[in-house]
């Protein structure tokens, strides 16, 4: 249900331009995130949650108020963590174990954030549409992923946001 009017090249190139010579990593990743969350189209909520531990704690996000903490393995989120694999969820009624923070959510998807072999967090996208996310959907937000953790600073590694 991806709308062709999303324009991803467009988006990459703003988080670069945005994020270009930023060394606060708290500021780059809420600005990562305001850029998404207005570009995107048919989406309620849209955030970052770091890892802390075994868990995720929420970040930066628009949206409504969301939940705090998400074991990892737990959830869309803590399972995409735990795997290391993109989830894509096209209803999320039907993910065993789903965590619900906002029952108007319908579909989800959740990119992992790597630096090197470390996990940082994750990305969460969320959308009150069924099946909301598509193939070209996951390949634009994991290339503005990959340019987000990019562009954090060389000691992201010490504590990210």
């Amino acid at each position: 249900m991806s709308t062709a009017s999303t324009d991803y090249r467009l988006i990459a190139s703003q988080i670069r331009a945005l994020l270009d010579g930023e060394r606060d990593s708290l500021a780059m990743t809420a600005n990562f995130v305001a850029v998404l969350y207005n570009a995107l189209v048919n989406i309620n909520w849209l955030g970052v949650y770091v890892l802390r531990g075994d868990e995720l704690v929420l970040g930066p996000f628009q949206g409504q108020p969301a939940c705090v903490h998400i074991p990892v393995g737990q959830g869309v989120c803590g399972t995409a963590a735990a795997s290391g694999q993109v989830q894509r969820v096209r209803d999320v009624h039907d993910f065993p174990g789903h965590i619900a923070c906002d029952p108007a959510s319908r579909s989800e998807i959740v990119i992992p954030l790597y630096r090197g072999k470390r996990l940082l967090g994750v990305l969460d996208v969320d959308s009150p549409s069924l099946a909301r996310f598509d193939q070209r959907d996951e390949e634009g937000l994991v290339e503005a992923c990959e340019i987000f953790v990019a562009a954090l600073p060389d000691n992201v590694d010490e504590r990210f946001i």
